[in-house]
């Protein structure tokens, strides 16, 4: 009949390598933590700007040196994923980086949706960046009859947020961004879990609450100025202790 049928023992042993394999999978993941994806995206922008200027190998040590980073820390986190250096030559930037996108998701188009067309919203959607690193803003979504059916200086659409539900699914949507005032946001935040979107990049104050399967990651800018302002007056307190 030309196919070739495996015996009892054969079908155990290829089922015993692929529960071996999903198993490594799912130990590497519980081992990597966010501060470890945070600095694989850090290496990634270092290969970049490398391949920009036309380097083609680099080691470990030397890219620490020259990005001020930790040459031992980037081999435990590359260790990870396998194994990308070559005894003698150091890690090929280009190859590396491929390797990194993989890592990171962004060998694949990423469609984001923008929830709150205000400033911070509308900044967000016109950023260059985003695409420039595969991810596409596919919509702004907001609340306000008036700014419905305009668009961004780039333009993007801005639709109205009870549409969500159905443009998530039916456009794909893998991420969204919260950009709405305080009081509103987890409102809108149950309301984007409902449309079945999995990852949420918050930029609204207050702490938020999604079910276990949804990844959310804040940014409070005011936070990050409070740590800044403790900074400067840390060091003015330095500096007048240091006169006196």
């Amino acid at each position: 009949m030309g196919v070739l049928l495996q015996s009892a023992p054969q079908l155990v042993k290829s089922r015993n390598k692929y529960v071996a394999r999903q198993q490594k999978s799912r130990q590497t993941l519980d081992q990597v933590s966010e501060l470890t994806t945070n600095r694989l995206s850090v290496y990634l922008r270092c290969l970049t700007q490398l391949e920009d200027a036309g380097v083609k190998t680099m080691s470990s040590q030397a890219l620490a040196e020259q990005f001020h980073l930790n040459a031992a820390q980037i081999r435990k986190d590359l260790a990870y994923f396998g194994e990308f250096g070559v005894r003698g030559v150091g890690y090929y930037v280009r190859d590396l980086k491929r390797h990194l996108r993989q890592i990171l998701g962004l060998d694949r188009k990423l469609r984001v949706a923008i929830i709150g067309a205000g400033n911070l919203g509308l900044a967000l959607a016109d950023y260059q960046g985003f695409r420039q690193e595969g991810f596409e803003i596919a919509a702004l979504f907001d609340n306000l009859s008036a700014k419905v059916g305009q668009k961004s200086r780039g333009g993007i659409s801005i639709l109205d947020i009870h549409d969500l539900k159905k443009l998530a699914r039916r456009d794909r949507i893998s991420i969204a961004v919260i950009a709405v005032p305080a009081p509103s946001a987890q409102r809108v935040v149950d309301l984007v879990v409902a449309s079945g979107i999995k990852a949420v990049l918050n930029f609204s104050p207050g702490a938020l609450q999604v079910p276990p399967d949804v990844k959310l990651k804040s940014v409070d800018l005011t936070v990050s100025l409070e740590s800044l302002s403790f900074y400067l007056a840390r060091g003015e307190e330095e500096e007048a202790a240091d006169g006196t």
